[in-house]
């Protein structure tokens, strides 16, 4: 999937994608992604959105939005990813997936 530019903020892409009924908060976890006490492989969820915005001058300013949905329970939710908060604890696999650099 290629990152698009839809949406002029974060905030806006968060809005129209909670409209659309992805309500849960993803967090970025080091094997899984979790949410609501579950937590999800890589196999177990689908990145169906997906939103890239750079900052103006500043990389660290870099912020990615993702619409994913849970292929064991349904659950839809977003997780906001910003340059630079990857660390040594997050799996090869889970960056993988989601497409980015360790």
């Amino acid at each position: 999937m290629h990152p698009e530019y839809k949406y002029a903020t974060v905030l806006e892409a968060i809005t129209e994608l909670r409209k659309a009924g992805f309500t849960v908060d993803f967090n970025l976890g080091a094997e899984a992604l979790e949410a609501n006490d579950s937590k999800y492989e890589t196999e177990d969820f689908e990145i169906t959105e997906v939103y890239r915005y750079e900052g103006d001058s500043d990389p660290a300013e870099e912020s990615t939005v993702y619409g994913i949905e849970s292929k064991i329970d349904g659950v839809k939710g977003i997780l906001v990813t910003s340059y630079g908060m990857y660390t040594d604890k997050t799996s090869e696999k889970l960056l993988k997936k989601l497409k980015l650099e360790q």
